[in-house]
């Protein structure tokens, strides 16, 4: 014991070399088995083609993909839900002349705010993706993004809309404005008769004029409804 003390005392400075030397030691044998392990495994694709791949494999998509995550679907289609809540309020004015008359500024491209929904609108439509399943973690968070600013901007143009309602208008303006929508509830009237719709569907399109660009959707749907409450009327019968 006493010479092994002796020995270590006198050359301990061979502690520092030897050092380097173990450490390469431990490299090569690390290396060694990680190449060992590559070879079993590339034996084990060959023998099970598919099995590694389909089952628990550790493999990594090539670089620059993303591959998609498992319940991305499903946090998809909770974004998606939120963008057809704010579409289907959108829609309760675009669809309904009556109330776009009554808050204007929601078709108005010349007010910043209605601009800015309009182009967050656009912005989330043209990132909403056609299959969830494909969709990456990025995309999500892109589309989520979209989505939340497309709510926002709609709500602070609704809330501006609500409380301006016309004032914006000359009380000439304004009186037309208000004779339009009465002449657009004479127009959808069941009660009133064809020529009577049609007379107040045109007067109400000319009150306009000028002052509010209804949207095609908005006309459209007006004309349908028009269409419509004619239609619904029954014919006279013969006496």
């Amino acid at each position: 014991m006493n010479e092994i003390l002796s020995f270590a005392g006198h050359y301990w400075w061979l502690v520092f070399p030897l050092s380097g030397v173990f450490a390469v030691w431990g490299r090569s044998w690390t290396e060694a088995s990680e190449r060992r392990h590559q070879r079993r495994m590339e034996l084990y694709r060959l023998k099970h083609p598919g099995a590694v791949q389909g089952h628990g494999s550790t493999e990594h998509p090539a670089h620059g993909q993303e591959r998609p995550e498992r319940g991305n679907e499903r946090n998809v289609q909770q974004v998606a839900r939120l963008h057809d809540e704010i579409d289907r309020k959108w829609l309760s004015y675009e669809l309904d002349a009556a109330k776009l008359i009554d808050y204007p500024t929601m078709t108005d491209v010349r007010e910043p705010l209605t601009v800015a929904f309009l182009r967050a609108k656009r912005e989330a439509d043209s990132l909403r993706p056609e299959d969830p399943t494909t969709v990456t973690a990025e995309e999500l968070s892109d589309y989520r993004s979209a989505v939340t600013s497309y709510d926002v901007a709609f709500q602070v143009a609704e809330t501006e809309a609500r409380r301006v309602r016309a004032s914006g208008f000359s009380v000439e303006e304004r009186q037309r404005l208000e004779t339009a929508r009465k002449l657009v509830t004479v127009a959808i009237d069941d009660a009133a008769t064809a020529a009577e719709r049609q007379t107040a569907y045109r007067r109400a399109r000319r009150e306009l004029d000028g002052l509010i660009v209804l949207p095609d959707a908005t006309i459209t749907s007006l004309e349908e409804k028009v269409a419509g409450a004619i239609s619904a009327r029954p014919e006279p019968t013969p006496s």
